[in-house]
């Protein structure tokens, strides 16, 4: 019997998934389940690591029910939400507390307390990274430090990003993460080829409760036989942005990508040597395979589809996500009015933990309709701020692939285009980080030798062209600055 499907789990910031491709990249079908958001005080976001597993379970259960069973899925490819920590019991695998999310921003003080002594140029130096609370050390260290059940497990303990855990979960025991996300967790060199001793030593982490870092692609695993009738072989894995930029196509030095999820990441690919930023980017691993790295410069804005959510779901402003657009044409300008949002923080080239959201320029002139339109302005405002940083850097992009949830919305791209100047291209097939999970699969499960030939998996783009009068997108663009240095200028 042939197998002739990959399974992806794309395990994300608000939800789960399984999703069944073929090996020329077509999607046959799809199972999605919403995850619980914990906030249990300001700036701290948390996930019950237990549901993220059982509807992760489900999702794959779904999937491979539609196949025909597990001995029609060749591979399975993983993709998740990056720096957000598990810490669980190595004998059960049960989670030893919530997972910490990427947005967290719990260890702010550590992280300002060790750039106090001077301490973040070695950090950079090494991992191409920042001392910021959004990557995975720091909170492990705290974790260690603040639950007691965490501190006890001793030799049973073990820690993971979520690619990691479910790794874990569906092999009953086999400890790994690809490089892709141990790249992001500051705890790795980009030139090491294991945990960093001097940056262990930060956070007090024992090494011996991390796991063992690999490939992207190749023989990494093969679940349990007993979860879904067979063993299925894992070969492929990498944080949602690189998996992203995987889908993208963006395989030649200089590529770049923009996904629009919960946050907003845009990557360059820069080849076989780790790039250097002076502007406050990070150095980030793209893949490895065959245990050659390919590396990434990376900004980083930590809300954008999360602002919409936050907009409809906290401050009722929207009554559905799509409204955003229909509110936005509903308007000539933005009357004036700019919305920063630092709901939890900002993210590159800044790099302000303590940060707050505003809004400015309101008058009784202003209406939700100029808000909401302000709230979708901000996104390719703050991908103007990382364009010139990209640029100080020595990267000018010529043009940028779009992907995420957000850029269904036609509005939202044109402003894209119209703000960054430059052509915006769009896959007629939005998933691309679960694509690039794919083709991360049938590279290392054989179907194809190399990413380039499984490239051909990616659907055609549409591409818009900016349309805007310089005058006016100088105009919006000082209003934005306006605003921007007033939160800066903010200390708390």
């Amino acid at each position: 019997m042939v197998a002739q499907h990959i399974l992806v789990i794309d395990e994300g910031t608000t939800s789960t998934r399984a999703m069944l491709f073929g090996f020329n990249g077509t999607l046959h079908s799809s199972h999605q389940e919403e995850l619980r958001q914990y906030y249990p005080a300001p700036g701290l976001v948390e996930h019950d690591a237990e549901e993220i597993w059982n509807k992760t379970l489900r999702c794959c259960q779904k999937m491979i029910e539609q196949a025909g069973g597990a001995e029609k899925i060749a591979a399975i490819g993983i993709t998740n939400q990056r720096e957000t920590v598990v810490a669980w019991d190595k004998r059960t695998g049960e989670p030893l507390g919530k997972a910490i999310v990427w947005q967290d921003r719990r260890t702010a003080a550590k992280c300002e307390q060790l750039k106090s002594q001077g301490l973040e140029p070695m950090v950079q130096a090494k991992t191409g990274l920042l001392l910021d609370p959004y990557f995975s050390g720091s909170k492990i260290g705290w974790m260690l430090e603040n639950w007691p059940q965490v501190h006890a497990a001793g030799d049973n303990l073990a820690f993971g990003t979520i690619d990691s855990y479910l790794i874990y979960r569906l092999t009953h025991g086999q400890h790994i993460t690809d490089a892709s996300n141990a790249s992001r967790t500051m705890l790795m060199a980009l030139d090491g080829d294991d945990w960093d001793d001097e940056l262990l030593a930060l956070f007090n982490i024992p090494k011996q409760a991390l796991p063992k870092i690999v490939d992207c692609a190749g023989e990494l695993g093969a679940t349990s036989a007993e979860l879904f009738g067979s063993a299925i072989p894992i070969c492929g894995s990498a944080g949602d942005q690189q998996a992203a930029t995987i889908g993208q196509a963006c395989l030649a030095v200089g590529q770049t990508k923009a996904t629009f999820g919960t946050g907003a990441f845009i990557l360059t690919n820069s080849g076989d040597t780790p790039p250097r930023s002076e502007n406050r980017l990070l150095s980030t691993i793209l893949y490895q395979h065959d245990g050659k790295r390919i590396f990434a410069l990376e900004g980083s804005v930590f809300v954008a589809g999360s602002l919409m959510k936050w907009l409809r779901d906290d401050i009722g402003l929207l009554k559905y996500a799509g409204e955003s657009e229909e509110l936005a044409r509903s308007v000539e300008d933005n009357g004036g009015v700019y919305l920063v949002p630092a709901l939890s923080g900002l993210g590159a080239p800044h790099w302000r933990a303590d940060a707050t959201g505003t809004i400015s320029g309101l008058s009784f002139s202003s209406t939700k309709a100029h808000i909401a339109r302000a709230g979708l302005e901000a996104m390719a405002y703050q991908c103007q701020d990382l364009k010139a940083a990209f640029s100080a850097d020595g990267v000018d992009w010529q043009n940028l692939r779009i992907d995420g949830g957000m850029v269904v919305n036609d509005w939202l791209v044109q402003d894209l285009a119209n703000i960054l100047d430059i052509p915006v291209e769009r896959p007629k097939f939005f998933e691309t980080t679960a694509l690039g999970a794919a083709m991360l699969a049938a590279v290392g499960c054989g179907k194809y030798p190399a990413l380039e030939d499984a490239a051909v998996m990616i659907s055609e783009l549409d591409i818009h062209q900016p349309d805007i009068d310089p005058a006016r997108r100088a105009e919006r663009l000082a209003g934005w600055q306006r605003a921007i240095r007033s939160v800066l200028a903010i200390e708390r």
